[in-house]
């Protein structure tokens, strides 16, 4: 995966949500009860574990698309707030992506447990060590199925001592 760089040749950080990713976020927030546009960035922070905090300028405009596809309905409350909930077609929508969207959760799970680790300088070297020697073992060599298992059992043996750790 290739990252965008700065003008000054440093990184960009990485989007968050791909396209069309924090609608399904968003219809999900919105299974578990019906809310406001400032609740639903909280809810996406929280989510993210404070990894990710959208601004109004993309929650809004997701919020008119998803009611211009009747996938959500926006109420005027007599405390001027606006009210947002899911609708049926939203609903069916979100049920026939569910597959994606547990993809998703799952990224966000992974990328904020990678986060936290990648802020301590011994984790992030070791990090950095391990994924640049797989790279180089199986990305630019001739890797046999049978070094493949290998390297598999390899993983999930450090995976399992870690685990057992007190």
């Amino acid at each position: 995966m290739r990252h965008a760089t700065s003008a000054d040749g440093g990184h960009r950080r990485q989007r968050f949500f791909g396209h069309g990713e924090l609608r399904l976020v968003i219809l999900d927030i919105l299974t578990r009860g019906a809310s406001h546009g400032y609740e639903l960035i909280k809810e996406i922070e929280s989510l993210t574990q404070g990894n990710y905090t959208p601004s109004p300028g993309v929650i809004y405009p997701t919020l008119d698309f998803l009611q211009e596809q009747t996938l959500i309905s926006i109420t005027d409350e007599e405390s001027g707030r606006k009210k947002i909930a899911i609708t049926v077609a939203g609903q069916r929508w979100l049920d026939e992506h569910s597959e994606q969207l547990g993809q998703i959760l799952d990224r966000i799970k992974a990328r904020c447990v990678g986060h936290q680790l990648r802020k301590d300088p011994q984790m992030k070297r070791a990090l950095e060590n391990f994924k640049a020697v797989l790279d180089l073992k199986v990305n630019q060599g001739d890797v046999s199925p049978a070094q493949l298992k290998q390297i598999v059992a390899i993983i999930d043996g450090a995976a399992l001592e870690i685990t057992r750790l007190e």
